[in-house]
C-alpha cells in the first residue's frame, strides 16, 4: 500500500529539509537588480537561520568546529553537509530570527516585526556587506565570525511607495546559518530595535498561526491629504485585512528603555487619548506596547514567503488570502470587482508562465528570475500549489519539455493589477455610499414634510 504523501512529510525532519533547500539557494543564486531611473536608494535584510537542540539530542562537546583558516578553504556545500550530519542537527528545531522595530517618529515601518537590515551606505562595498554591516548595528550579531555560513540570496525586489508605482529602493535579502549550538550573544541597538525574537520555522509553517492584520488604510491613501481627509477617509473606508502570521517565540529579548508612547513633555497619555489614538492609528498607535501580539505580515511576510514555500508541506503561499476590506459592502465590490483577475493571475502562476509582481501589500515589485536548472532540482522542490500574491514565489514544477525549462524555475507572483483594481473599488464604493446616503436624504425630507 502506498504511504500517503502527508505522512511522508511528516516523516522527514525539517532540518533535513532545511538542508536541502539550503544547498539549492547556495548552488541557484538569484541575479541582481539594478536600480530603477531616478531611484538611487538600496537596502539589504539578513534572514539569519539556527538549529535550536531539542532535550533527547543533545550536541557533542567533542565534535570538531572548524577554524577559520578551514572556514576560508572549505566549500559552502562541505560546511552544510558537516553541520547537517550532526544527530543534534537532524532532530533539532530550525529558527529564523526577528526584530521588532522601534517606535520612531516619521518611520513608515516603526513597531513593524522584521528582519534585521536597513538602507546600503556608500562605504558598503556590496548589498551584502550592507547587510552583514547592519545585523551588527541593530542586534550585535557578526554574521562573518566562524560559526556563521553565507548560505546566498533571495530574490531581489524594487520597493514602491504605498499605492503608487514610484520607486522607493531596491532590497536584497540574504541568507546566513548559525552553526553554534547555544544561543548567540545579542546587544539590541535602543534607537532601532524594540526586541528580537527566534521563531521556529514549524511555527511559520503552521496553518494554526495564519492570522490578519489591521491597516489604517488612510495612512496611505489620504496621507498627503491633510488631518480632516485622513479622518474623512478612517470614518468612510476603515481598515484593511492583510494576511499575516502570528509568531510564536521560543527565544526574545527586549530591549526595555521605554515604556509605551509618551507625550512630548515626558507624560503618558491619558486614557481617552489612548484610545483615540488606538482608534485613529490603529495597532501601530503604542508600537513598543509589549502585551500586542507579534505578527509578521507585509513586506517581511513576502520575503519570508520565498523561503518557506520550499519547505514541506509546501502550503505557505496557499494559506494566503488577498487583502481586502473590513466594511463588508467595500469588501462585496471588491471581491466581485477581482474575481477575475484573482482567476486569471492564479492559472498564469500555477502554468509557471513569468509575469513581474507586487507583493502583499503593494510596497514591493518583484523580478522574474529565470535560468537554467536540471531536472532532479525541479523535481525534488516540487509544488503544485498556486502562487497567490505572497511576495516572490517560485513554481517547481516537472519539466515537460526544453522550451519550458527555463520559464519553470521561477515565476512572478499574484498581485499584478490587484491594487489598480481595489482604486476603482473604492470609487465604485464611495458612489454606492453617496447614492444611498442621498436616498436616505430625501426618505428623510419627504418624511418630515408628512409629519410637519
Amino acid at each position: 500500500m502506498e504511504t500517503p504523501k502527508s505522512d511522508l512529510m511528516e516523516a522527514i525532519p525539517l532540518s533535513s529539509s532545511l538542508h536541502d533547500v539550503l544547498l539549492y539557494l547556495h548552488n541557484h543564486p538569484y541575479p541582481h537588480v539594478p536600480n530603477p531611473p531616478a531611484c538611487k536608494k538600496r537596502a539589504s535584510v539578513a534572514l539569519v537561520l539556527r538549529v535550536r537542540p531539542t532535550h533527547n539530542h543533545w550536541p557533542n562537546p567533542q565534535h570538531p568546529s572548524l577554524s577559520r583558516q578551514e572556514s576560508n578553504t572549505t566549500s559552502v556545500k562541505q560546511r552544510l553537509n558537516t553541520f547537517f550530519s550532526q544527530d543534534w542537527v537532524q532532530n533539532g528545531d530550525p529558527e529564523a530570527l526577528f526584530i521588532k522595530r522601534a517606535s520612531r517618529v516619521g518611520d513608515r515601518w516603526t513597531g513593524h516585526v522584521a528582519l534585521p537590515g536597513g538602507k546600503r551606505d556608500p562605504e558598503d562595498a556590496d548589498d551584502k556587506a550592507a547587510a552583514i554591516r547592519e545585523a551588527s548595528e541593530e542586534v550585535g550579531l557578526d554574521l562573518t565570525a566562524d560559526e556563521c555560513i553565507f548560505v546566498g540570496n533571495l530574490p531581489e525586489r524594487v520597493v514602491s511607495t504605498g499605492w503608487t508605482s514610484v520607486p522607493l529602493m531596491v532590497l536584497c535579502p540574504y541568507v546566513f546559518l548559525l552553526t553554534c549550538s547555544d544561543s548567540p550573544t545579542l546587544r539590541l541597538q535602543p534607537t532601532e530595535v524594540a526586541s528580537t525574537h527566534w521563531v521556529p520555522l514549524s511555527a511559520l509553517l503552521s496553518p494554526s498561526q495564519r492570522t490578519v492584520e489591521y491597516v489604517d488604510i488612510s495612512q496611505r491613501y489620504a496621507k498627503t491629504s491633510g488631518f480632516i481627509a485622513r479622518l474623512a477617509s478612517r470614518y468612510i473606508l476603515g481598515v484593511m485585512e492583510f494576511s499575516a502570521v502570528r509568531l510564536r517565540p521560543t527565544e526574545s529579548l527586549q530591549c526595555n528603555q521605554s515604556f509605551g508612547v509618551a507625550a512630548e513633555d515626558g507624560r503618558e497619555p491619558s486614557l481617552p487619548m489612548q484610545r483615540l489614538r488606538t482608534w485613529f492609528l490603529g495597532n501601530r498607535a503604542n508600537p513598543e506596547n509589549q502585551t500586542q501580539p507579534l505578527l509578521l505580515w507585509g513586506l517581511t511576510l513576502g520575503i519570508l514567503a520565498d523561503f518557506l514555500d520550499m519547505l514541506p508541506p509546501h502550503t505557505a503561499v496557499q494559506l494566503w488570502e488577498y487583502p481586502t476590506f473590513t466594511f463588508p459592502d467595500l469588501r462585496l465590490i471588491t471581491s466581485i470587482l477581482t474575481y477575475r483577475l484573482r482567476k486569471r493571475n492564479k492559472l498564469q502562476a500555477k502554468s509557471g508562465s513569468p509575469l513581474s509582481n507586487t507583493t502583499v501589500d503593494s510596497q514591493t515589485s518583484a523580478v522574474t528570475v529565470t535560468g537554467d536548472h536540471d531536472a532532479a532540482d525541479a523535481n525534488h522542490f516540487h509544488n503544485e500549489v498556486g502562487i497567490e500574491g505572497l511576495g516572490v514565489g517560485r513554481y517547481y514544477g516537472s519539466i515537460k519539455n526544453k522550451e519550458s525549462e527555463r520559464d519553470t524555475h521561477a515565476v512572478g507572483i499574484m498581485l499584478q493589477g490587484y491594487y489598480a483594481k481595489l482604486r476603482l473599488a473604492i470609487q465604485v464604493f464611495l458612489a454606492w455610499r453617496a447614492a444611498i446616503g442621498s436616498l436616505a436624504a430625501i426618505y428623510a425630507w419627504k418624511l418630515f414634510r408628512r409629519q410637519k
